[in-house]
């Protein structure tokens, strides 16, 4: 009985590879992006230059927010924040203040207990290309890496090779395509 149960799992695993698609030799010779654990991005259009952690352990991106402040604008609700960053060729510490509309609000468990945070809409300069995204808030102190990049943008960016960083400039001009 189990001989036969074992045969019909592999006639059958078989019978779905021989079903699957085969790949077209455009998409084989496509060139991979290959980015680093930590790479440098900007935020648009302010021209904002940030350290990022690309962390494959997140499901959803998170900025480091200051200053956090509800309010509605319309009939929405919206969040003040401030993003504080070193400014990579200064070296001076810079505050920019943000208004965005809130697109939902997440609940992150961590080891301090369960909390909810707003989720907006921003755009970063990664490589060549400007990728909108939603981001999570939170004022995380003094920290490395102002944005993280979570899974959900990371399956539109390429391969993290954890042994490398700093692999990609952000090069994007005004006729960048938005992703």
């Amino acid at each position: 009985m189990a001989r036969s149960i074992e045969k019909w799992l592999v006639a059958g695993a078989l019978a779905l590879l021989l079903t699957q698609p085969a790949f077209s030799a455009s998409e084989t010779k496509r060139p991979v992006k290959v980015f680093g654990w930590v790479e440098e991005g900007v935020l648009v259009p302010e021209n904002i230059s940030v350290k990022i952690k690309l962390d494959t352990g997140a499901l959803t991106s998170s900025l480091d927010a200051k200053d956090l402040e509800s309010f509605e604008k319309d009939g929405e609700k919206w969040v003040r924040f401030n993003v504080e960053v070193k400014d990579t060729e200064t070296g001076k510490q810079v505050s920019t203040p943000f208004e965005r509309k809130v697109e939902r609000r997440i609940k992150v468990r961590g080891a301090g207990g369960a909390e909810r945070r707003p989720v907006v809409l921003m755009s970063l300069c990664i490589g060549e290309h400007v990728y909108t995204e939603q981001f999570s808030l939170k004022n995380r102190g003094k920290m490395n890496y102002p944005v993280l990049i979570g899974r959900r943008t990371l399956e539109n960016l390429g391969v993290v090779d954890a042994s490398r960083t700093f692999t990609m400039e952000p090069k994007c001009g005004t006729e960048s395509a938005s992703k």
